[in-house]
């Protein structure tokens, strides 16, 4: 099993920046994709941004050139840094991990961006 857990999730204005961190526990070794999801009020979740153990990213179109992942894999933590935020950024934002075929999830951080 891995627990995951978020934090750093609150309000801010449009053009403002957030920074998630989301922190593995348990059998959290070999923890391969670490991820960023999202799902606003009556929309379905999808994906932000991911990054592989090695680093290789991959961003939804609607955030590239505002949003960064990063990892610490020592650490077991991935990080997205949010700027230049727009309203519709506002959602609950999921971390995901996946070891060994399985995904796991956070309980979720709401984001809420006010124009």
């Amino acid at each position: 099993q891995v627990q995951l857990v978020e934090s750093g999730g609150g309000v801010a204005q449009a053009g403002g920046s957030l920074r998630l961190s989301c922190v593995a526990s348990g059998s959290s070794f070999r923890i391969n994709t670490m991820g960023w999801y999202r799902q606003a009020p009556g929309k379905q979740r999808e994906l932000v941004a991911r990054i592989t153990p090695g680093g290789s990213t991959n961003y939804a179109d609607s955030v590239k050139g505002r949003f960064t992942i990063s990892r610490n894999n020592a650490k077991n933590t991935v990080f997205l840094q949010m700027s230049s935020l727009k309203p519709e950024d506002t959602a609950v934002y999921y971390c995901n991990a996946e070891r060994n075929g399985l995904g796991y999830w956070g309980q979720g951080t709401q984001v809420t961006v006010s124009s």
